[in-house]
Parts: structure tokens; C-alpha cells; sequence
């Protein structure tokens, strides 16, 4: 079977492409299938569309889709389904944690739920042999027109899987992205990764590759290909001390290059700091979300103080890493204080860059709950793009002309903080879309 994955470029017409389809992608060749990438840029018409996929000649349409994504590709398939009738399948962020909506728009005719690598390699056999797929009959994927499916346990050990297929990753200048992990035991409310937990209930979802095998892969690229810079991928990296300081050791002597990765503070100890500093570690991207202790702690399920925030930065400060800070604004429950609170508290931590976005409550989320419980949410909130430059919620305490009166702000706070570095803007575009690259996936869901 073919299998074409469609990468939808979402607010520019170049982003890594989701790491769903390379794992998926790799697995599926193990079984004979072939997988190719096609990516949709904004500016892709529907008769130019048509005409790349009909060249490649798939069998099934895949889709990988952050909520970011999403509309547009609602648009997508619904369009091509008018000209060709082979079956399409969605999965990812918005297809585990809605469902529901994906699944009874029109063109799409199997959503996967979680993993994918040993649910869709099920599906292509049944397509292969041309069996009926009855609803139920393949654990993750939910049969349009039939029940919400089963979902089977999560594969067993990641380094038995095959390595990412980097021709469906779409990667330049050979600057690469690894995962090291599937899971994250952090509960944030902002975040998905407890409703993953929630799916996959009675079965341990949080694993990592070992050292080796990660050695491995970057070993393999290294050894075939270009390799200028890794950027890691995992929600948070430093969750284990001991894995950390096997990795240092072996990273330092067998790859060598600078890498970046995310991390919390609450994980983080000088000595690691020190590790990864020394192991080629040049950029960490903290979340610090809101200088509101009381946002943090109430709100998002963050319970960390401003003094350790302070505390982690100095440490990275002092061995020359650079230091990346997400924000957030116009979260519900936050007031105007607290968003003072946070440009404030910019300025105290002086990080190199950070990340701004106006909040969006992805399915799958404690805080979307909250929010369609609260009734924040617009009737219309279905048909709203999640693109972290406008609110579309109908807060109490902030309304959507205060937000965008805030965006503003932290953009001006942005280019004093790059000013204080630098001394002038000449490089800033070019020194944001670097740092823009490093955080791509970040990127929320």
C-alpha cells in the first residue's frame, strides 16, 4: 500500500513536519508498505493539490493535525473528496482529543487515537487484502459511521521501533529533531499529556529510549548525512538525573555538535546544568508561563516559585547556555495584575529570547473543560483558528481589547529585551526566526 502524508503548513509555508508521520512512516515500510510526505503550503490551490497527489498515485491519505492545523485541513479533504475516493485517515493531537469532530467531517473515514505505528501497519493489511473494516475491528481506529474504538496498550519498548523516517520530516541545513520519550508525568492544565495518560489508563505511558539507542540514531545521521545542530524534541528532557549524566557522557565523545532541548525548572540542579553544558547543550527553553505565582500554582497546575525560576536561570547564565522562556496571556482566572506580574517578572529573569502567546484551549485539556463549563467558550468556537495571536474566549476579568492591548506590550517588552543584548534591531528578525526554529514544536497542539 501508498500511504501519502500531507503535512498542512498552517501560518507559514515552512515548519518541521509533524513527527507523527516519520515514526509511522518508518514502521509501515518495516511491513512492506511505501510512505511519502507532501507538504501544503498557504498559497496550494485545490487544482494544483490534486494534480501532486494524483502523481503520486497513494492508496490512503494520511493526516497528522495540531488543532493549528486543523481547520485548514477541514477545508482540505473536504474539497478533495469531491475528486477522489480513496480513504482517508487523521491522526494526531486534535484527532486523540476530538474525536468526534474529526471523524464526522466530511471526508475522512478513520481516525486513529494515540500510537499509530501498530494501528495503521493493522489497517493497510485489512485495506491490502481488501477485507471489510467493521467497526471495533482494529484497536485505535474509530470507523466513521461506527463506535468509538478500543485502544490498545502502548508499544511496548521504543527502542524496538525503527528510527524516524527523516525524509517525512522534512529537515534543513541539517539541523535535526529527536524525541527521546513518549509521555510526560506533569499535570498542567494548559497541556494534553494527563488526558494521554487518561486513554491509555492501566498502561504505563510514559517510556524512554535508552542512551544507546538514541546515541545510535544521531550516530547514523552523522555517519550518512549532514548534522549541524539537534534540537531535542521530549516536553521536558531532564526528567531523569541518571539518564541525563549516561547521555552527557556518551553525547560529548560520540556526536559533539550543540543541541537544544526543553526542560523545567523543578527538574533542573546545577550539577546537570553543568552536564549539559559541557556535553554541547547551547539553548534550553523553559516554560515559566505567567510571573503569577497564584496563576501558576491555581491555575495552571504549576506550583513553582518565582525564587526558583530566578535560581535556574542564574545557574544556566553562569555556564553560558542560552535561555529561551515561554509566556502565555489571557488565561482564564488570570486579571490584569497578573499579567503586569509577568512583564515584570521578564524583565527580572532576562532570559536571551522568549515565546509569547495569547492562551487557546486545546481539546484535551483540564482548562478547556473549564472552559466550555464556564461558558467562555464562543457557540462558534469550533470554526475559530487556534493561532495564539487573538483570544477567542469571553473572559470576566480580561476582555479580548485588553489581551490584544497586552500582546502588543509584550511585543514592544521583546524587542527592548533583544536591545539590551544587542544594541540595535538589524539582526532581530533573523535572530527570532532562529530561535523560532529551535521552539517549532513547542509548539502546542
Amino acid at each position: 500500500m501508498n500511504v501519502l502524508f500531507l503535512e498542512i503548513d498552517s501560518d507559514r509555508n515552512w515548519a518541521l513536519a509533524s513527527i507523527g508521520p516519520a515514526y509511522i512512516g518508518a514502521y509501515i515500510r518495516q511491513q512492506g508498505h511505501e510512505a511519502s510526505l507532501l507538504r501544503v503550503p498557504l498559497d496550494e490551490t485545490a487544482v494544483s493539490l490534486l494534480e501532486k497527489i494524483n502523481k503520486k498515485k497513494p492508496d490512503v491519505l494520511a493526516l497528522s493535525l495540531t488543532s493549528r492545523q486543523w481547520l485548514r485541513a477541514r477545508e482540505i479533504v473536504r474539497d478533495l473528496r469531491k475528486k477522489i475516493n480513496i480513504p482517508v485517515i487523521a491522526g494526531g493531537l486534535q484527532a486523540t482529543y476530538d474525536p468526534e469532530t474529526v471523524i464526522t467531517s466530511v471526508g475522512f473515514d478513520y481516525v486513529c487515537l494515540g500510537e499509530g505505528e501498530e494501528a495503521m501497519a493493522e489497517l493497510l493489511g485489512f485495506l491490502e487484502r481488501g477485507e471489510k473494516i467493521l467497526p471495533n475491528s482494529i484497536q485505535n481506529i474509530w470507523v466513521r459511521g461506527g463506535p468509538k474504538p478500543s485502544v490498545r496498550p502502548p508499544f511496548p519498548s521504543l527502542d524496538s521501533l525503527p528510527f524516524m523516517a527523516r525524509d517525512l520530516l522534512d529537515e534543513q541545513e541539517g539541523v535535526v529533531h529527536i524525541c527521546t520519550q513518549r509521555g510526560c508525568p506533569f499535570p498542567c492544565s494548559y497541556c494534553a499529556a494527563a488526558s494521554t495518560l487518561e486513554l491509555y489508563e492501566g498502561s504505563e505511558y510514559g517510556r524512554r529510549r535508552s542512551c544507546q539507542n538514541v546515541i545510535d540514531e544521531l550516530s547514523d545521521i552523522k555517519k550518512n548525512g549532514s548534522l549541524s545542530f539537534v534540537i531535542f524534541e521530549d516536553d521536558t528532557f531532564t526528567i531523569d538525573r541518571k539518564w541525563i549524566r549516561e547521555f552527557c557522557r556518551q553525547y560529548r565523545v560520540e556526536i559533539g555538535v550543540g543541541f537544544s532541548l526543553n526542560a523545567r525548572v523543578e527538574t533542573m540542579t546545577l550539577e546537570m546544568i553543568e552536564e549539559l553544558a559541557e556535553a554541547g547543550c547551547q539553548y534550553i527553553v523553559y516554560g515559566v508561563e505567567s510571573g503569577s505565582y497564584s496563576v501558576r500554582k491555581n491555575i495552571m497546575n504549576r506550583p513553582v516559585t518565582n525564587e526558583r525560576f530566578l535560581e535556574v536561570f542564574n545557574w544556566s547564565k553562569r555556564f553560558g547556555i542560552h535561555i529561551i522562556a515561554n509566556f502565555m496571556l489571557g488565561v482564564p482566572g488570570e486579571h490584569k495584575q497578573d499579567v503586569d506580574m509577568t512583564l515584570d517578572f521578564i524583565k527580572q529573569l532576562e532570559p536571551d529570547d522568549f515565546s509569547f502567546s495569547i492562551f487557546y484551549p486545546f481539546p484535551g485539556t483540564a482548562l478547556f473543560r473549564l472552559c466550555l463549563d464556564k461558558g467562555y467558550l464562543p457557540k462558534n468556537y469550533l470554526d475559530l483558528p487556534a493561532n495564539h495571536r487573538r483570544s477567542i474566549l469571553n473572559l470576566p476579568d480580561l476582555t479580548q481589547e485588553d489581551i490584544a492591548e497586552y500582546y502588543g506590550r509584550f511585543t514592544e517588552a521583546r524587542e527592548k529585551n533583544y536591545l539590551r543584548q544587542y544594541g540595535n534591531l538589524l539582526n532581530y528578525e533573523t535572530q527570532r526566526l532562529a530561535i523560532n526554529g529551535i521552539k517549532e514544536c513547542a509548539a502546542l497542539g
